[in-house]
């Protein structure tokens, strides 16, 4: 997977050229994994893009970050 994501990062850099990253796991459903398969995030992020980036990946955009709200809660 680390391999993969410096391919992929190296391809965003030459395409996007974004001024930096957010790299998340989400493991087992107490941190929050809904897709239970081993994965990444990979997020490019720009200068200005939030109006404060800090907050770790969920909530870097926090009106997506409860994207369950129209559905039940995990745990509910």
């Amino acid at each position: 997977m680390l391999a993969l994501l410096g391919d992929i990062r190296a391809g965003l850099e030459q395409e996007y050229a974004p001024d930096g990253y957010n790299i998340g796991l989400n493991n087992g459903v107490a941190a929050g994994q809904t897709v239970m398969h081993a994965h990444m995030h990979l997020i490019p992020r720009y200068k200005g893009d939030a109006a404060d980036p800090r907050g770790g990946v969920r909530w870097i955009f926090p009106e997506k970050a409860a994207y369950w709200q129209s559905r039940e809660k995990p745990g509910a």
